[in-house]
């Protein structure tokens, strides 16, 4: 059962004044994607910086409007609600951002942030709403007295912790984890997934996991997607991905990978090239510039996002006719 739907997304941003874009200049961040995420599974999303990653997240959650296309929320048309109707449907779908410290407010107390959800949408009052609390910081790892601190008195992994509570205070069905640890130290990374992993396993959660580390993305996803230039170009379950990629960016993320052993078979290869600019996107394949595989049709035409088999798909005009 799919509980996240998104068929034909797009966000577009049309540029008013920029040194870079220029006046009036078309910024295509999400162009046409299009994601399934069964329940109580977590879906990796991969891509340089640029691909429009976040931007996708906050679409899909609704922080920004989609310019085109649907998003279905455990069944519902989520684009087709508004005011108290959007505002429990909200409960259902949260994210955790990158940032421990900028997403939480300085001035709330950590009991108050994580209580503000939960009075917003009234699942409790009174002396009930605090201890919700207390027992939201300790399902994180954290005591219940961390309640009247305040964000600057904990470290990046606590503060980390706190944002978890603070989504998982609403109750929801869906979170979206856009880079949740990489802004956090590597002796900490593996504590935060963990405790990721064992509250999905308790709480039946779904995870879309946003993360530029392959390795990372690797060990938590279930299925993983790949994103280039506001498209999906490739997506498949985690281990047929990682041991036959088809997409020549995926290849070239993969091959970029560190290794543990520097004198193994596999040297960490870059993708040459930069990511282009969203709204100067290359004609035909928006990889081709980049790609080692390139011919001609692939500079002329756009490809289709086709299925390969149950599960796998993938944009590329080596597995589908140029006629």
């Amino acid at each position: 059962m799919n509980i996240l739907e998104a068929q034909g997304l797009r966000k577009y941003y049309r540029s008013s004044v920029g040194f870079f874009f220029g006046s009036g200049a078309l910024v295509k961040a999400v162009d046409g994607v299009d994601l399934a995420l069964e329940k109580g599974t977590t879906m990796g999303l991969v891509g340089e910086s640029g691909c429009g990653k976040s931007t996708l997240a906050r679409v899909l959650i609704r922080l920004e409007e989609p310019t085109a296309g649907s998003i279905l929320l455990g069944g519902t048309d989520f684009l087709a609600l508004k005011g108290k109707d959007l505002r429990r449907a909200r409960r259902r779908i949260q994210m955790v951002f990158q940032d421990p410290y900028s997403s939480l407010n300085p001035r709330l107390s950590v009991g108050s942030t994580i209580a503000e959800g939960i009075k917003i949408h009234r699942l409790a009052k009174g002396a009930e709403v605090n201890e919700r609390v207390a027992r939201l910081l300790e399902k994180v790892g954290l005591a219940p007295s961390a309640a009247g601190k305040y964000p600057h008195e904990f470290s990046g992994g606590q503060r980390q912790r706190i944002g978890i509570a603070r989504s998982l205070a609403v109750e929801p069905d869906v979170l979206i984890a856009d880079e949740p640890v990489s802004a956090l130290d590597v002796s900490i990374r593996a504590q935060i997934i963990n405790l990721l992993r064992d509250l999905q396993s308790e709480m039946g959660l779904t995870y879309l996991f946003i993360a530029h580390d392959l390795g990372l993305v690797e060990h938590v996803s279930d299925v993983v997607a790949v994103m280039y230039c506001g498209k999906l170009v490739e997506q498949a379950p985690t281990e047929e991905l990682f041991k036959e990629p088809l997409h020549p960016y995926t290849r070239g993320l993969i091959a970029s990978v560190p290794v543990a052993d520097p004198a193994g078979a596999r040297v960490k290869a870059a993708i040459p090239g930069d990511v282009p600019s969203p709204v100067n996107v290359p004609p035909g394949c928006a990889f081709h510039p980049r790609c080692p595989l390139v011919f001609e049709t692939c500079r002329l035409k756009k490809p289709d996002l086709i299925q390969i088999r149950a599960g796998r798909t993938v944009r590329c005009w080596l597995y589908q006719k140029s006629g």
